[in-house]
C-alpha cells in the first residue's frame, strides 16, 4: 500500500477501536510493514495535526480522539472538483487562507480513486492572480473576529486618502472577488465595509466588542442585499 492511502487507513484503524489503543506491532502486522515504518507514519500524522497520541506502560500504545476527527467522506468526482475550485479561490490574501491550505492537504490525503483523479486534473488547470493583502492585516482581522475584539485600522479610501479608525468587527463580506470587513466604525458612528486590500495596517487592541446585534449589522445597512453563501448553510446555527 502506498504511503498516503496507508496514512488514511491508519487513522481509520485507530478510529475503529477508539478510545482503546493499538500497539505499533499490531499496526505493523495489520498493514504488513515494519514497526519503523509505522512509527514514521504516526509521527507524520502528529506533525500534520491529526490528534493521535501515545501512551506508555501496561496496555499502552497509540490512540486517536474520535471527537477531533472526521469519519470517512466519500467524495464524488464532481464534489472533489468543486472543492478544488473553492480552495483555489482562497488565495494567499483571503481570510483564513492558511487554514484552508492545511485543510486542503487533509482532504487530498483522504481522496482515492476517481475523485482523487478528478481533483488532480482540475488542480493542474487552475491558476490565480492573488490580490494584495498584507499577512499581518489578514491575521489581525481573523483574530479580532475569532475573539470578538476591537481593531484599530489605518484605511485607504477609493481616492487614496488615509484615515485611522477604531472598529468593532461584525463579519466578512465577499463580493466580486473582493473581501470586506463589515464593522461598526466608532469614528464615523455607523456601519462600514472596509476592503481588506485597502487596510494599510490593523492592530488588535484586546478590548472586547460590546454586546450588541452584530449579525444584524452584517446583513443590514453596511452590506445591503447581502445573503449568507448557500454552501455555509449547514454550518450556520
Amino acid at each position: 500500500m502506498d504511503r498516503t492511502p496507508r496514512l488514511y487507513a491508519l487513522v481509520e484503524e485507530l478510529r475503529a477501536v477508539a478510545p482503546r489503543s493499538l500497539t505499533v506491532g499490531a499496526l505493523a502486522a495489520r498493514f504488513e510493514v515494519s514497526t519503523r515504518t509505522v512509527q514514521r507514519d504516526l509521527q507524520a500524522l502528529m506533525e500534520a495535526g491529526v490528534p493521535v497520541r501515545a501512551t506508555t506502560g501496561r496496555g499502552g500504545g497509540w490512540s486517536i480522539d474520535p471527537a477531533m476527527t472526521l469519519p470517512p467522506i466519500r467524495f464524488t468526482p464532481d464534489e472533489a472538483s468543486a472543492l478544488v475550485a473553492a480552495l483555489a479561490a482562497a488565495d494567499a490574501s483571503a481570510p483564513y487562507a492558511g487554514a484552508a491550505r492545511t485543510a486542503s492537504q487533509k482532504i487530498a490525503a483522504s481522496m482515492t480513486g476517481p475523485a482523487a483523479a478528478a481533483a488532480q486534473q482540475l488542480a493542474a488547470r487552475i491558476v490565480a492572480l492573488p490580490t494584495r493583502t498584507a499577512e499581518s492585516v489578514r491575521t489581525a482581522v481573523e483574530r479580532a473576529l475569532a475573539e470578538s475584539t476591537v481593531l484599530r485600522l489605518s484605511y485607504l479610501d477609493a481616492a487614496g486618502r488615509e484615515s485611522d479608525r477604531m472598529v468593532e468587527p461584525a463579519g466578512l463580506l465577499t463580493a466580486e472577488g473582493k473581501w470586506y470587513l463589515i464593522a461598526w466604525c466608532r469614528t464615523r458612528q455607523a456601519g462600514r465595509g472596509f476592503r481588506l486590500d485597502r487596510i494599510a495596517a490593523a492592530t488588535p487592541t484586546g478590548e472586547p466588542v460590546p454586546p450588541h446585534d452584530l449579525a444584524a449589522l452584517l446583513l443590514g445597512s453596511a452590506a445591503a442585499g447581502a445573503v449568507r453563501p448557500a454552501a455555509l448553510s449547514p454550518l450556520a446555527p
